[in-house]
């Protein structure tokens, strides 16, 4: 029984030892065949690398002939034909950046302006309001707002006699106890308020009344003028001016550039120079003097044709004035050589005011150039007596003279106007023009 157990196993060992020499056999015909088949390919491979060599070797023939037939051609060799065609790359790319440099600069500058323009409007559009406010109105204090009915009158006459007599504009709202006085013109602004004040203050509010305190009014602002002229001088140490100067420097209290008080730049000025002057050992008096009087024509330029400069050298001339301060004015701006020191020393002095932050804002000298052009156009027609701009620009209210303007050339003077204004003004919104005529019938009782 063991024994046929041990042959069974015998038996089974030898199979599977037959299995595996089958299966040996199998994998070693699988290897040669593969080894018959990569023997194929090396020998394809072997085909084809000569066969490649010969082809580059046909190309580089090629490319010798081609190469020697562009030189030939071309009448130069391929390192020069290689230089030539670097240098003509290097040429076309500089102009290509030369050329995207110039956009890049312009686009970068209309970008630049528009942002630059951009944020100076908004930062008007916060600030005007409030700015021409506070210096284009006068606030009148009232005992009561009763008093707000009499100065309006029986239909409005008081009031209306009120405008008419200073060139104001007189606002009542329901503010307590207070009435605005407005208008771009400080001395009429000034004016107004007095005469304002002492009909309050007297009570008899009718037309006849308003009359006679505005003019009254008008004389004390031409004393006050003359002692502030007096003032500044002696306050810059400046002696011997002419009466009319003492008064145009007086004037320019109630006068404006870029927003900035003509009166105090002046006087600063001065200052400016006089210090400048003194360390510099040069003639201080002069300095001041020339320094005072630098912007005196921008009180005629409303008045009188010409730049503030020429106005200023025609009036410092006219009365006297020194040659060094004559040239002073005229040499501010550049508009002629300066002679001196002192001329430069003014010039600089008045930059210096000038530019300092807050001393000037554009927004309000346009605005009133504007109205002082509304004001010059309606003038400048025949039979106009007084001319008004009023309602902040949006108004413009003319006085003709009963004998020079009938009714009939009302509506055709006001045409003119409105069409000269649409030509000549650059302006926002509407501007209504009114005509009025009174005729006046005066007799005195003996």
């Amino acid at each position: 029984m063991e024994a046929r157990h041990r042959r069974e196993e015998v038996e089974r060992e030898e199979r599977r030892s037959d299995e595996r020499e089958t299966q040996i056999e199998r994998k070693a015909d699988v290897v040669e065949q593969r080894e018959r088949e990569l023997g194929r390919r090396a020998s394809d491979i072997g085909r084809k690398e000569k066969s490649v060599e010969g082809r580059e070797l046909e190309l580089e023939q090629l490319v010798a002939d081609e190469r020697r037939r562009l030189e030939s051609l071309a009448g130069m060799s391929a390192s020069e034909a290689k230089a030539e065609l670097i240098a003509r790359l290097e040429r076309e790319a500089e102009a290509d950046a030369a050329n995207r440099i110039r956009e890049i600069r312009e686009s970068a500058k209309k970008n630049a302006e528009r942002e630059a323009k951009k944020i100076v409007a908004l930062a008007v559009q916060r600030i005007a309001s409030e700015h021409t406010s506070e210096i284009s109105v006068s606030s009148v204090a009232l005992p009561n707002d009763e008093m707000k009915g009499r100065i309006i009158g029986r239909e409005g006459r008081n009031i209306r006699a009120f405008e008419l007599a200073t060139g104001v504009d007189v606002v009542i709202d329901d503010t307590p106890d207070t009435v605005v006085v407005s208008c771009f013109d400080p001395i009429r602004r000034e004016i107004a308020r007095l005469s304002l004040e002492k009909l309050v203050t007297d009570g008899r509010i009718h037309p006849g009344r308003i009359e006679e305190v505005v003019a009254k009014s008008r004389k004390e602002i031409e004393v006050q003028i003359v002692e502030l002229g007096e003032q500044a001088a002696y306050e810059t140490g400046t002696h011997g001016l002419h009466a009319e100067i003492i008064k145009l420097i007086g004037r320019m209290k109630w006068r404006t550039s870029y927003g900035q008080n003509i009166l105090d730049h002046s006087k600063e000025v001065a200052h400016l120079a006089g210090i400048m002057a003194a360390e510099l050992g040069l003639d201080v008096a002069m300095a001041k003097r020339g320094a005072l009087l630098h912007d005196i024509g921008k009180v005629l330029t409303h008045e009188h044709e010409g730049t503030h400069v020429q106005l200023g050298v025609e009036v410092a001339t006219k009365y006297g004035e020194h040659p060094l301060v004559i040239n002073a004015i005229a040499a501010h701006h550049d508009d002629v050589p300066h002679e001196s020191e002192i001329s430069v020393l003014v010039q600089a002095a008045d930059a210096i005011s000038g530019s300092r932050p807050g001393a000037r804002r554009e927004a309000f000298e346009t605005y009133v150039k504007r109205l002082e052009g509304l004001e010059k156009i309606a003038a400048s027609y025949k039979g106009v007596d007084k001319v008004f701009a009023i309602q902040a620009g949006r108004e413009l209210r003319v006085l003709v003279t009963p004998e020079g303007v009938d009714d009939a050339r009302m509506s055709a003077l006001a045409d003119e106007i409105a069409r000269r204004i649409e030509a000549e003004l650059q302006y926002p919104g509407q501007i209504k023009v009114v005509i009025i005529r009174e005729s006046r019938a005066t007799d005195v009782a003996r």
